[in-house]
């Protein structure tokens, strides 16, 4: 088809140095470092970038170390959730092992000082805490939790949307490993629906 009666005269102003993937349009540029973003699926690891710029695979060493990190990543991910239903079923226990509020103010010293010994990590439950203070601030801690839980599966998304075969692997067999490692007490089915 033929354009030469339309009006390029607005590409003159126009500067498509900045568009990714344009270069030198084979003129002998440098396209080594540049990030290929593929939308559909592929095994081709050439110029794979996941996630960051920064995390550029640029030779078979890279490729599996970054394979090596990602398993290593989606495990960590199921050893999170994991620690966090201990800690949940931790804040359970104590919270109905502590009086409530108007129980508390007869309990002697001596019961303040083993209940402060066998409270569950973070400091959760100080001696002296009712059962309102004590769900309180599990409930504060249990949020913070609940958000570093979620941006973890959001990065283990990204990371499974570099669509490669060989990262793709890599995320699930993480997550199986994971769950054999850490998941003895769950069932297999999964409570959030992205990861």
């Amino acid at each position: 088809m033929d354009h030469s009666h339309h009006d390029h005269s607005h590409h003159e102003m126009m500067d498509h140095s900045a568009h990714m993937g344009h270069g030198d349009h084979g003129a002998g540029g440098d396209n080594q470092n540049m990030c290929n973003m593929n939308m559909l699926f592929t095994w081709d690891t050439r110029n794979l970038c996941i996630v960051f710029r920064q995390w550029h695979i640029s030779s078979t060493f890279t490729l599996f170390v970054s394979l090596l990190a990602i398993v290593a990543l989606a495990a960590g991910y199921e050893a999170l959730r994991e620690a966090i239903r201990r800690y949940e079923a931790a804040v359970t226990k104590r919270a109905n092992s502590v009086p409530r509020e108007i129980e508390s103010q007869y309990q002697d010293d001596e019961e303040s000082e083993q209940d402060a010994e066998t409270a569950p990590f973070f400091g959760a439950v100080i001696a002296g805490q009712n059962r309102d203070e004590v769900t309180k601030r599990a409930h504060i801690i249990k949020s913070v939790l609940y958000a570093v839980q979620n941006f973890y599966a959001f990065m283990i998304m990204l990371i499974f949307m570099t669509y490669n075969g060989w990262v793709m692997l890599a995320c699930s067999l993480g997550a199986g490993l994971g769950y054999l490692l850490f998941g003895g007490q769950t069932t297999v089915a999964k409570e959030t629906a992205c990861h």
